[in-house]
């Protein structure tokens, strides 16, 4: 990756960071969870509304440090009027990208459906803060499959 790329995508997380998007409590919502990463302490609480096969809204509450909040409010930019299958999709190429150390094998379309989240390619690299990078997406994940009741079948 070159300075440029990493530079900007340095600014896409130190955005976000500063000004979250959908951050804040949610007052009507089919679905509440709680996440925290024991190994430095984030967390978030993640609240979703899922209305006819889509994420209709969702909002949060965290601590921690700049990759989960802004990990967390790209999450939410991205599924926010998406379907639950395409949110969850996407999801997994995270999971994927996050899983790549760095050697990111994603398709160009895949990369693209990313957008912002593909800022987060070069924490990859480091295992300790893959966490991190993952902690907001495990809650929607979480959250959508308590929406929805598909934690409830065997």
């Amino acid at each position: 990756m070159s300075v440029n790329i990493d530079s900007m995508y340095q600014q896409i997380i130190l955005d976000h960071y500063k000004h979250p998007n959908h951050r804040g409590e949610l007052a009507d919502f089919d679905a509440e969870v709680h996440h925290v990463n024991p190994t430095c302490g984030d967390e978030v609480t993640l609240r979703v509304r899922v209305a006819d096969g889509e994420i209709a809204d969702l909002g949060w509450t965290g601590e921690g440090c700049s990759i989960s909040q802004a990990s967390t409010s790209v999450m939410s930019d991205l599924v926010v009027g998406s379907s639950v299958t395409d949110a969850l999709q996407l999801q997994e190429k995270f999971l994927q990208l996050m899983q790549s150390q760095g050697h990111n094998d994603l398709t160009e379309d895949e990369t693209e459906a990313l957008e912002d989240a593909i800022a987060f390619e070069g924490v990859s690299k480091y295992p300790a803060r893959v966490k991190c990078a993952l902690l907001g997406w495990m809650a929607m994940k979480s959250a959508v499959a308590s929406a929805t009741g598909a934690g409830d079948k065997p």
